[in-house]
This record gives structure tokens, C-alpha cells and sequence, in this order.
């Protein structure tokens, strides 16, 4: 395993270990959600399936427009599309939220702790708070 290390200090290392696991979908599921239709989109269906027609309503856009975003939040594996006769049903795919979710928490908690340990080393390093803990 390759692991970069991120800050030297005088007594710890930081080392980054989600180099090698962050999924290659995970740039697509963000590019995908960069958009706020696209967001919107999914946010609709979190809530069940829809067919396009549903879906589009409340856009001032094109059906064509649609089925563009569509397709990138297709090929993200955010949704899958299946067809009924001439209607399309969209179904909301949860599992690359899911990874964008555990990366998001992890680093969540990485950061989390590192301003942890700041706050530690600068309570540590002020003089006026060691003399009040003192009294």
C-alpha cells in the first residue's frame, strides 16, 4: 500500500491511507452532483420511482435537456432507467451515495481530530492559559 505522508511534525506523522480506496466512482458521483438539476433530480427520487415526464415537470428545461442530465447521472450508477412501451421509469441506485458518504465522514473525522489536536498543542503553547490552570 502507497501512503502519503502529509505533515511532519516533531513527534507524528500524518499519513493518508484513503489514497488507494477511493473508489473511481466517486469522481463521477460528485461530477454528477455538481449540478443542482441534477441534485433536484435525485432528490425526487429518494423519495420513489418516476418516469421522465415526472421528473421534468418542475424544470423550465427541454425534455432533451433532461435526458442529458439523465444520462450523466446514468453513467455515474446514480440512477437506472428502464422502459415500459414509450415510458421510461427511473429508479434511484443509493450505492455510489453511499461511497460519497463514507468518504465524506471519513475525512469528516479526520479533520475533526487534527483541529482537536491544534487546539490541544495551542492551549498547550499559551502562556496565560497554563498560568490559569495553575491557579
Amino acid at each position: 500500500m502507497i501512503c502519503w505522508v502529509l505533515t511532519i511534525g516533531a513527534d507524528f506523522h500524518i499519513v493518508n491511507r484513503m489514497v488507494n480506496y477511493m473508489p473511481v466512482n466517486l469522481d463521477s458521483t460528485f461530477s454528477a452532483l455538481s449540478d443542482p438539476t441534477r441534485r433536484a433530480i435525485v432528490q425526487r427520487l429518494a423519495f420513489g420511482r418516476a418516469t421522465v415526464k415526472e421528473l421534468a415537470s418542475p424544470f423550465r428545461i427541454s425534455l432533451p435537456a433532461i435526458s442529458k442530465h439523465l444520462k450523466i447521472l446514468e453513467r455515474a450508477g446514480l440512477l437506472t432507467r428502464t422502459k415500459n412501451g414509450r415510458t421510461h421509469h427511473c429508479e434511484l441506485n443509493v450505492a455510489p451515495l453511499q461511497e460519497a458518504n463514507e468518504w465524506l465522514v471519513w475525512h469528516q473525522q479526520f479533520w475533526e481530530q487534527r483541529f482537536d489536536a491544534l487546539e490541544k498543542y495551542l492551549q498547550s503553547s499559551d502562556p496565560s492559559s497554563q498560568k490559569e490552570s495553575s491557579s
